[in-house]
């Protein structure tokens, strides 16, 4: 019966500490956080917003879905569209990118805040 105990004890001790070791190897060690997004910078369509679009959106919006997000064409199919209007928050851009479930995970929020900015100081093709 002794031996029986030390057996169980072992095995609890062993399941324990493989508890432990999952749940520690488990955590992140480093955090890094987001940059912050200046709303007082001036953002630019090339720079800021086409490489967003370039890396979120245009496997839907490449041509055949409106808006047309592929770069040369962007400009003018979300000023025409309608797509962008101020406020930014009232955009349907801007709308689409934070109440649309099908586009929500695709951009950050560092993202989403520049998008927004951009479309608040003028939505300029710049």
């Amino acid at each position: 019966m002794n031996q029986k105990m030390k057996r169980i004890r072992q095995i609890f001790v062993a399941l324990v500490l493989i508890a432990a070791v999952e749940g520690f190897s488990s955590c992140e060690k480093y955090s890094f956080p987001q940059p912050a997004v200046d709303p007082n910078a001036t953002w630019h369509l090339q720079a800021d917003i086409q490489p967003i679009f370039n890396s979120n959106c245009i496997t839907c919006h490449g041509g055949i879905q409106s808006p047309d997000l592929r770069s040369g064409k962007s400009y003018l199919a979300l000023t025409k569209g309608g797509f962008v209007k101020s406020p930014g928050e009232s955009s349907i851009l801007y709308h689409q990118i934070t109440t649309n479930t099908d586009h929500i995970p695709r951009t950050t929020s560092a993202e989403k805040l520049k998008i927004l900015y951009w479309i608040s100081q003028g939505a300029l093709n710049n």
